[in-house]
């Protein structure tokens, strides 16, 4: 190797190594709830189980006013199997940031168990503060699957990591999002 070619890689390897500020941030969500749902696939009668629903993923910075992001959805319904989904999520600022908001869930979901059954879902999602969540969804899929749940539980990351809320009760000392440093 020539040395003013490996001048030249030397020097962008050391301005490679120069500390700067970052400035990706990322909105995160771990959503833990119970619930009960409804299931029905090809032409059996619909049953009610008892069912627990995890959600995580991840989109665009806090900061915003909508946040838009991917989302990984496995809901088992007890008793019966569980369904894995793919979802694209729009959220507003106070449901990211651990207050008052909502979001909407769309996407498509896979079941191995029983006929099987892949198709489209969605949810509403609405958010309270320290992290409570009540979500509501439905689905619909081939060999006639179709699913309905209803579940109330926690976003760890809104309760944690996102919360901008109840900081008289219990200070957050270094939340993601923190606009005072804009």
């Amino acid at each position: 190797m020539k040395p003013s070619v490996a001048t030249a890689l030397g020097l962008l390897a050391g301005l490679s190594l120069l500390p700067r500020a970052a400035r990706a941030d990322v909105s995160s969500w771990l959503y833990v709830a119970p619930g009960y749902s409804w299931t029905k696939q090809g032409d059996q009668a619909t049953q009610s189980q008892p069912a627990l629903q995890l959600d995580t993923g991840m989109g665009s910075p806090p900061k915003y006013a909508v946040i838009v992001g991917g989302l990984l959805h496995w809901q088992t319904h007890f008793g019966r199997g569980s369904d894995l989904g793919l979802l694209l999520r729009t959220a507003t600022h106070g449901f990211v940031n651990g207050g008052w908001g909502a979001a909407v869930d769309l996407g498509g979901y896979e079941r191995w168990w029983e006929l099987g059954s892949a198709g489209g879902m969605g949810q509403l999602v609405l958010g309270a503060p320290w992290g409570i969540t009540l979500a509501g969804g439905a689905g619909r899929g081939t060999n006639d699957g179709q699913h309905y749940s209803v579940t109330l539980g926690v976003d760890l990351a809104r309760l944690t990591v996102y919360r901008r809320t109840g900081d008289s009760w219990w200070k957050n000392t270094f939340p993601a999002y923190r606009p005072e440093e804009e």
